[in-house]
């Protein structure tokens, strides 16, 4: 938990006004009592009134000043950790933004989320406890036994045997909740995850009807949750029984002693009336102690599951751009490329080698898991072309891919994923997404390209209609459009459709590939297909087969060359139309 105290730098002016302002409250708390004493010993005893009086009025300023330094304390420690949260949170939303894919599948989406949310808030919670015990505890411990001690020495053996029995209770209650609190994060990502994917999957969880399953999952998740959080909960509610235990002992102890020493003339009233504020002090502080480390353990928890994800070291690591401004523009190469997953048994690519120039259209076709998507996520870097667990070059405008940063690749490549994603918010604003400073023509125009005008203006408003989260308020062929027109604003010099036709008609297809054709005259434009009619004109197919190429050509060359690719058309075309 230390190691995320490096981000209050920004706030070190604040926490050392709050620790001066916590400082001057815990002096007025450990005056008061001595001043009672006096009024008491000395006002009240001899009827001194003007005593009684100008002491108390004293007690007035040092209590109104106290009260003050309290609030202003509480309000910048509250402040400190408002702030604190919303860097760590921001730190680690910045750095999963530089994940490839391989991390956010290892981490998992759901647990991020639960790092990103509950585990900082869980943090900042005892950041904000911290801020105003680590003065306050202990100045009002080790000042109060202090100030005790001053008023009568013989009682502070009462505080010398209530003390330790705290100190062992709290270490006893920490070392058994710990593991417990790690265990109830875990749950609640579990839950998450049931949860996200419940929502995520209403569709088909009521098309299959199996809504009594989910519910099922849910239960089981939630229960596992409830379980933990019960043993945890019912550890740590023994502490406040066991303070107020000890708590009570001591003071009937101070008290039973205290008479007896008043009565020997040992001992005056105003002493023992501070001596036992005073004990109350001590015992409180410890009290406040013990509440900040019935939190710690799950903040520690959570600070080391936020610490984990924070150091994940991305596997894409950025670089210099190289100058470019020579060579062809758009060209992309793939030599001698060999990929696999980490983990995996044999390679998702193996031995690729092509390359597709500006003005041509190469298409890439296969059989599912041939490795047609993870070839084209490739060029992007949404995987990274790792030493570790591949081998070959990706050239782009005749530079090496790792050589760039990963801004300036990717602003040469306009990809339309495989699974279209649209973003809540207005249609303009999802195609502004590819180009932020798009006008207004650029956007229809790549809305006319994509065949996405027709629909669009059958919205009630328009390009200004709302997109719902997910984009579950259109369908998946106009989802596809829309990502299409995404990329097509960018004019960038590769274009990158992953199976992005797949739910349109055969109409649309036609159209939109004519429409395209147009507009990609001096661009390079990759093509992952399942439809042998989609990629038939194309100037290049390359058929994969398990990882591996099984023909590069045309449409013609490939059918006498190919018998991969002849296996495919007849699957898919009539003799007639295979002719």
């Amino acid at each position: 938990m230390i190691r995320l105290f490096r981000f209050l730098k920004p706030y070190r002016i604040p926490i050392a006004l709050v620790f001066v302002l916590i400082f001057l409250q815990s002096l007025s708390d450990l005056y008061l009592p001595t001043l009672m004493a006096n009024i008491v010993d000395t006002g009240i005893v001899k009827g001194d009134t003007s005593y009684i009086l100008r002491i108390g009025s004293f007690m007035l300023v040092v209590a109104i000043g106290g009260t003050i330094c309290a609030v202003a304390g509480n309000f910048y420690a509250a402040r400190v950790a408002i702030g604190f949260g919303r860097l760590v949170r921001g730190k680690l939303f910045t750095h999963v933004e530089r994940f490839s894919l391989h991390e956010f599948d290892q981490v998992g989406t759901a647990s991020l989320i639960t790092r990103t949310t509950n585990d900082t808030t869980q943090v900042q919670l005892v950041l904000a406890i911290m801020l105003r015990m680590m003065i306050s505890a202990p100045l009002m411990g080790i000042g109060g036994i202090i100030m005790a001690v001053s008023q009568d020495a013989q009682l502070a053996w009462v505080l010398i045997a209530a003390v330790p029995v705290l100190a062992l209770a709290i270490y006893i209650i920490m070392a058994k909740s710990i593991p417990l609190f790690q265990a109830v994060q875990v749950k609640l990502d579990k839950l998450n995850l049931v949860l996200d994917e419940g929502l995520a999957g209403v569709r088909v969880i009521r098309a299959f009807d199996r809504i009594d399953h989910e519910k099922r999952r849910f239960d089981e998740a939630n229960h596992d949750l409830m379980d933990v959080s019960i043993s945890v909960n019912r550890i740590v509610a023994t502490l406040m029984p066991v303070m107020m235990l000890v708590l009570n002992l001591a003071t009937i102890a101070i008290v039973w002693f205290g008479g007896i020493r008043i009565n020997n003339g040992e001992m005056q009233i105003g002493a023992l009336i501070a001596f036992l504020q005073y004990a109350m002090q001590i015992l409180f502080a410890l009290l406040m102690l013990s509440m900040m480390f019935i939190m710690l353990p799950r903040a520690s928890a959570s600070a080391k599951r936020i610490n984990e994800v924070l150091d994940v070291k991305p596997e894409i690591k950025d670089a210099e751009v190289l100058d470019d401004t020579d060579t062809e523009r758009g060209y992309v190469e793939f030599k001698d490329v060999t990929f696999s997953y980490p983990g995996a048994e044999e390679p998702a690519l193996c031995d690729i080698s092509f390359s597709a120039r500006p003005g041509e259209v190469t298409a890439i076709i296969g059989g599912t898991g041939s490795g047609k998507t993870t070839l084209v996520s490739l060029i992007p870097r949404l995987y990274d072309v790792d030493p570790a667990v591949a081998s070959g070059r990706i050239l782009v405008d005749g530079v090496d891919i790792r050589t760039m940063s990963q801004e300036h690749l990717r602003s040469k490549i306009g990809f339309v994923p495989q699974k279209a994603v649209l973003f809540s918010g207005t249609i303009t604003e999802n195609i502004h997404y590819g180009k932020a400073d798009a006008s207004e023509l650029e956007i229809r125009h790549a809305a006319d390209v994509a065949q996405a005008t027709e629909f669009i203006s059958e919205m009630t408003d328009g390009f200004d209609s709302l997109i719902a989260q997910g984009g579950t308020n259109v369908s998946g062929g106009q989802k596809q459009r829309l990502s299409i027109a995404r990329a097509l604003v960018r004019r960038p010099e590769i274009y990158v459709f992953d199976d992005s036709f797949s739910a349109l008609d055969f109409k649309t297809d036609s159209k939109l590939r004519a429409a395209l054709k147009k507009e990609t005259l001096d661009a390079t434009v990759l093509i992952v297909a399942q439809r042998v009619s989609t990629v038939m004109d194309a100037d290049q197919i390359i058929v994969l087969d398990e990882g591996r190429i099984a023909g590069i050509g045309t449409h013609r060359e490939l059918m006498g060359t190919s018998e991969v690719y002849r296996e495919i058309v007849s699957s898919q075309l009539s003799l007639e139309e295979i002719a």
